[in-house]
């Protein structure tokens, strides 16, 4: 697993072997951003449509919600350490889709009021959701970075090669569904803001995902 980084150090962190590292201060900048736009960009445009109404509250979609955590930090892990033109791509896709998407923020900042006051059950789901309530914020929704680093997600993972059988390729896409209907199912996000992440992503996909393809030569086992 360590074996390409076996002679790492910070002195040679700018090499042509090692310099993708740089990609990881992406986490840094992207947190920065998130914490000052949620703590002073003002809403103004409150994102809604007539379907979210009829899509109603279920807690049990927190299941696949909080899986996105989980699968944000295998994908990371496992294309830095087994797949490193995977890593590369995937990171300058979060990194480019980031940009631009707290460029809207800024821009047109937006909140959504689907949020339920009162819950028909009583449970753990619910509980949970309660917490994420209290912790995440629904101003600056659109588009869902949910949505976004899921597509980010589903695209390296195609990319892989240790995933690109069908098998592998059908979970990956069960999984991004359900992450995003799980935004909306949870009423974190109407079905506009899913629908935006989604314009965005392909926009993006085919500068990175495909542009790049030819440039990232395999490496080389040591």
């Amino acid at each position: 697993m360590f074996k390409y980084y076996k002679d790492f150090n910070f002195k040679n962190i700018t090499s042509p072997k090692f310099r993708h590292l740089f990609l990881l201060l992406f986490w840094p900048v992207y947190l920065t951003l998130f914490v000052l736009t949620e703590k002073y960009v003002t809403p103004v445009y409150n994102v809604y449509c007539p379907l979210d109404d009829l899509i109603p509250f279920c807690e049990f979609f927190v299941i696949p919600y909080v899986l996105w955590y989980a699968l944000l930090a295998f994908v990371s892990i496992y294309t830095l350490f087994f797949d490193i033109p995977s890593f590369k791509k995937f990171y300058t896709f979060l990194s480019v889709t980031c940009v631009i998407t707290f460029a809207i923020y800024i821009i047109l900042p937006t909140e959504q009021n689907l949020r339920p006051d009162t819950f028909a059950r009583d449970n753990i789901f619910v509980d949970v959701m309660k917490n994420l309530y209290s912790i995440d914020t629904n101003t600056n929704v659109c588009p869902s970075i949910h949505v976004i680093f899921s597509i980010g997600m589903l695209f390296a993972l195609w990319n892989s090669k240790h995933f690109s059988s069908a098998l592998w390729r059908t979970v990956s896409v069960i999984v991004t569904v359900s992450i995003c209907l799980a935004t909306v199912f949870l009423k974190q996000h109407s079905v506009i803001d899913i629908f935006a992440g989604v314009v965005l992503c392909a926009a993006v996909f085919p500068f990175v995902f495909l542009n790049l393809r030819g440039k990232n030569k395999k490496f080389k086992k040591e």
